[in-house]
């Protein structure tokens, strides 16, 4: 993918389509998160990249981090060359995650 950096690959697939793998449609689908598929799109559309996985095993992906309605929202994918796979979404726990959700606590 041509020295492009994981942001432009990353609205390259999402404009050509968006192919949500098993686990992604399992953990947005789960009753205490409900994360639609307009929600995701708009995460990856308006969000901004907290961490880049050039080295991962499904190929170079990356964690994103947006607010859609109120809720954050963090979306893992990986650009390919005809789409953008959506490996899974959830709801930042606070738990695991700073105030700001884009920074993982020191646990």
């Amino acid at each position: 993918m041509n020295g492009e950096n994981i942001f432009d690959l990353v609205k390259k697939g999402a404009a050509k389509r968006i192919l949500f793998l098993p686990h992604a449609v399992r953990q947005i689908s789960k009753p205490d998160r409900m994360i639609l598929t307009k929600d995701i799109r708009y995460v990856i559309e308006n969000g901004e990249i907290i961490e880049d996985y050039p080295k991962d095993t499904r190929g170079h992906s990356c964690l994103i981090f947006g607010f859609c309605e109120n809720r954050p929202i963090h979306v893992v994918c990986s650009p390919k060359e005809e789409y953008l796979a959506i490996i899974t979404a959830y709801l930042p726990n606070i738990k695991e995650w700073n105030n700001d959700f884009k920074t993982r606590k020191k646990l």
